[in-house]
């Protein structure tokens, strides 16, 4: 009896090839799609998180008859430590269902403080957007180990054009939010109106910045990428380093001083403020002239620019009257300076939803 084998039969190689080519051609076209459809849905989470911050400030408005300031800081005075006030973001955790986190802390001592309660340590989702490539807990070194210090945010609350706090007088800038501030919807409402008036924009976390000047440079307002450079140079107290963890601008939502938790519209969203220091270039830096209540002569002033990491070159904000839209970087100075203006009067053109 004879037993018939037959060769079992392979692919060959230039069958392989032609299989990898063609899998190859589709993931070259699936692929732009599905990230299309990713930063959609990322686009779609970030805008929600922008909405229920813009809720929590209105809910807050309603139950204090004013809106949150941006720290409570002394007037011809100083802070006794470095951290004196929360910020805004501290102010509504009540109002975003992180009442539990709310009452752990005292909202008028420094969170650097209170570090044992594990609040300034804790991640706020609706603080974080899902495109941010640093979303990770800043550290510190403590007995020679690294611990978790603080978390970061990616948004940050409108203080206006350049002046944010004047400690001699107690006078604010022309945004929406600045130390001790008691203003109401119905006066934004009044003059500019709430649908005309930037409340939230995207800011990056781990920003290299510097700040702490020795003289007083709020009278004129850069209007260019280069003053605002030679400024950031200019500042002797330099968070600007090629370790992630030291550049420390919003870096710290407990914090309620502009370069942490706000944004001004010094310059348009997305502008790349390029220095070189140290023999390195870093980009997106900003700049603030004196942390709000850490000298009882010197303004802030800042220049503390909106970015994201969406793609298309844009930023999502959040306007006074809870609608959520879409701002790209080549928007016009003076329009984006208007948006930014409590009472300007000025009239700006419908942005984008």
């Amino acid at each position: 009896m004879y037993t018939l084998w037959r060769k079992a039969r392979g692919f060959t190689l230039i069958e392989v090839l032609v299989v990898v080519a063609i899998v190859g051609v589709l993931m070259a076209l699936l692929l732009p799609a599905i990230q299309r459809v990713r930063e959609s849905a990322n686009r779609m989470r970030c805008q929600n998180n922008i909405k229920q911050l813009a809720i929590a400030v209105h809910n807050y408005e309603s139950n204090f008859g004013f809106l949150p300031p941006s720290m409570l800081a002394p007037i011809g005075a100083t802070f006794g430590t470095n951290n004196g006030s929360w910020s805004i973001h501290g102010r509504i955790l009540e109002f975003i269902e992180q009442g539990t986190a709310g009452a752990r802390v005292n909202l008028e001592l420094g969170w650097d403080q209170q570090l044992n309660t594990g609040v300034p340590q804790m991640r706020i989702p609706v603080f974080m957007c899902p495109t941010e490539i640093n979303d990770t807990v800043r550290t510190r070194v403590v007995n020679g180990v690294s611990q978790p210090y603080v978390y970061p945010l990616n948004y940050g609350f409108n203080f206006g054009t350049w002046l944010v706090w004047n400690p001699q007088t107690g006078e604010g800038g022309d945004g929406v939010f600045f130390p001790n501030a008691q203003l109401t919807m119905g006066q934004i409402a009044s003059l500019d109106g709430t649908s005309n008036t930037l409340m939230i924009a995207e800011v990056r976390a781990f920003t290299p910045y510097s700040r702490n000047m020795s003289t007083d440079p709020c009278s004129s307002i850069p209007s260019t990428v280069v003053e605002v450079a030679n400024l950031v140079l200019a500042a002797p107290d330099k968070r600007i380093s090629l370790n992630r963890n030291e550049n420390t601008g919003h870096t710290e939502w407990p914090d309620g001083r502009v370069h942490h938790s706000g944004f001004t519209t010094t310059l348009p969203p997305m502008t790349d403020v390029q220095v070189n220091w140290n023999g390195n270039t870093f980009n997106h830096c900003d700049f603030n002239s004196r942390q709000e209540g850490s000298h009882v002569m010197i303004r802030t002033c800042a220049a503390i620019t909106s970015r994201s990491y969406h793609t298309g070159s844009l930023v999502n904000v959040g306007m006074v009257d809870g609608s959520v839209r879409v701002v790209r970087a080549a928007i016009d100075l003076p329009t984006w300076r208007a948006l930014g203006t409590r009472a300007g009067a000025e009239a700006v053109q419908l942005l984008q939803h």
